[in-house]
């Protein structure tokens, strides 16, 4: 803890959390290579996972354009499928290229950042810096609660985007819900899903779209995990606030830290 600082100063240097109108922005520890899975996944996810909205926006439309105009979800399909002269013939290669340095940059940085935002966690975490746990503005209200991850999570599942708007994690909540209505009417979800539940499986996997319906392959896990580990991150940054107004207010200065405990006796 840098003691010579004034207090001001200190509690501003590195937050543990950030609560706004739009969404709850924290530092907590992280697998780098989590992060860099999903960005594996779909360039930009791991973005997400951190807060860094603008570079996730970024790499998203960036990968979604390359992706549909040099038809990689189609190229994967015949792949799986064992038909290798059809992957030759569909690919666009004045596309193909550009896709694999968005895919490895958004791997690579997601991996490097969520290192060093690692190394800022623990910092805030020694030095215990106060957080505003409400936030009331002209658009929304914004406030650190406790909440059940499960919830998300099946919210998450009914439909990708909810998860987070009960969250309190806007900019996802509206990125994921735009893409999953998009992406699922271009894929013809919907009709699929309705011959499904008729018994109609022939005319459902006839009317769905594969190119399209890749996108949602990875879009919908991703929703269901983002969502349920933000609320068990946003429920210990509730108890860490909570913590330190109590020990603040009203617990005695004169309170030994930490509690020893004699054995001996």
């Amino acid at each position: 803890m840098e003691k010579k600082q004034p207090e001001s100063i200190r509690n501003q240097r590195r937050l543990k959390g950030s609560v706004s109108e739009l969404t709850i922005n924290l530092l907590h520890l992280k697998n780098p290579w989590i992060t860099a899975f999903w960005s594996a996944m779909f360039p930009g996810l791991g973005f997400l996972i951190m807060g860094s909205y603008i570079k996730g926006f970024l790499l998203i439309i960036g990968a979604t354009l390359v992706n549909t105009m040099a038809h990689v979800n189609q190229a994967i399909i015949y792949g799986f499928t064992g038909q290798v002269s059809l992957v030759k013939q569909v690919l666009d290669t004045n596309w193909l290229l550009f896709y694999a340095p968005l895919q490895l940059f958004a791997t690579w940085s997601s991996y490097q950042l969520t290192v060093d935002l690692n190394k800022y966690a623990i910092l805030a975490a020694r030095e215990d810096s106060s957080i505003v746990p409400f936030k009331i503005g002209t658009w929304d209200i914004g406030f650190i609660d406790k909440r059940n991850p499960w919830v998300g999570a099946v919210w998450s599942i009914l439909m990708p985007g909810l998860g987070h708007l009960y969250t309190h994690r806007i900019p996802t909540s509206f990125y994921l819900l735009t893409w999953w209505v998009g992406m699922a009417y271009m894929a013809h979800l919907l009709p699929a899903v309705h011959q499904t539940l008729i018994g109609n499986f022939s005319q459902a996997i006839a009317v769905i779209q594969p190119g399209w319906f890749l996108f949602l392959v990875a879009i919908y896990p991703f929703a269901i995990y983002d969502a349920y580990v933000n609320t068990v991150q946003y429920n210990i940054l509730f108890d860490q606030e909570q913590t330190r107004f109590l020990i603040d207010n009203y617990q005695n200065p004169k309170f030994p830290m930490p509690v020893m405990v004699d054995v001996s006796q």
